[in-house]
């Protein structure tokens, strides 16, 4: 308890929790007012073309996605991409600070046991994630609510599918937190760290999309077109769907691989800390 009080305290007493906090909410209107305006342009009121002439998968899912189950998780779970950005952030400054700051060697005197310092600096990002969760949360179901009914359509708050989405992007926060703190170890410069995650989280994720989607309208492959859900950030979106749609993995998939994910990532960070040199 006393090393999770020190990773609050270091980082309560800078400008960092609250700053991304606030990128965070503007980012999560941003994403709340491009989703509705997908929604309602692209899945509520479709162009014929899309329905009628096009890809007869691509009409599936866009018929699922109009279910009021589908509709109101997608909704309710907005900003899921950019706040589990900032998480991730918190998770690699937690331990780059200690580097840049050259506080790490008063910090692994104090405490021989690496593994435990490890932890606490996870318990902490895992603690900003899930009141990050809760705050976007609390935003995004009366704004969901509001949304949905607009559209003619009842909400589904109160399905288990939705409450399960919900709750599942709580875990999601809380694992990006472990995924931060694993890249923090691996790359210990902080700027590099912060802008080699940023890059691979924004860039990365669009390039294997791209990628995927090339390969498999060249080759007619499944499994091809099931790789990219091995993206974590394309996992966590997975995870939080609510019900699975078509030419889609069930939502479990996309949880176990982000677990995976933070597991490997988070035992990786603990060995590396245990066994390299503080300088």
């Amino acid at each position: 308890m006393n090393l999770i009080r020190s990773e609050f305290l270091k980082i309560r007493t800078t400008n960092v929790w609250w700053l991304f906090s606030i990128g965070a909410l503007g980012l999560l209107v941003l994403s709340f007012a491009l989703n509705a305006f997908q929604m309602h342009f692209t899945v509520l009121d479709p162009p014929p073309e899309m329905t009628t002439g096009g890809n007869p998968e691509t009409g599936a899912q866009l018929a699922a996605l109009a279910k009021p189950v589908a509709l109101t998780s997608y909704m309710v779970t907005s900003g899921q991409y950019f706040g589990m950005m900032f998480v991730m952030l918190i998770g690699i400054i937690t331990v780059t600070n200690e580097f840049y700051h050259q506080t790490a060697t008063t910090t692994f005197l104090a405490t021989p046991h690496r593994s435990a310092v490890i932890l606490a600096k996870a318990a902490v990002g895992g603690f900003f994630g899930i009141v990050l969760w809760l705050v976007t949360t609390a935003l995004t179901i009366p704004a969901t609510i509001v949304f949905v009914n607009a559209e003619g359509v009842t909400p589904a708050l109160g399905d288990w599918e939705v409450i399960r989405a919900i709750l599942l992007n709580g875990l999601a926060y809380a694992l990006w937190a472990l995924i931060g703190i694993g890249i923090g170890v691996l790359i210990r410069s902080q700027i590099g760290a912060t802008i080699t995650a940023m890059v691979v989280y924004t860039v990365g994720t669009i390039a294997v999309s791209i990628i995927i989607n090339v390969l498999y309208n060249l080759l007619h492959w499944d499994w091809v077109n099931n790789i990219q859900w091995a993206m974590p950030s394309l996992a966590s979106n997975l995870m939080t769907s609510g019900t699975d749609l078509p030419g889609q993995p069930h939502y479990w998939v996309g949880a176990l691989i982000l677990l995976a994910w933070a597991l490997v990532t988070g035992l990786i960070g603990t060995l590396l800390t245990r066994t390299r040199d503080v300088s």
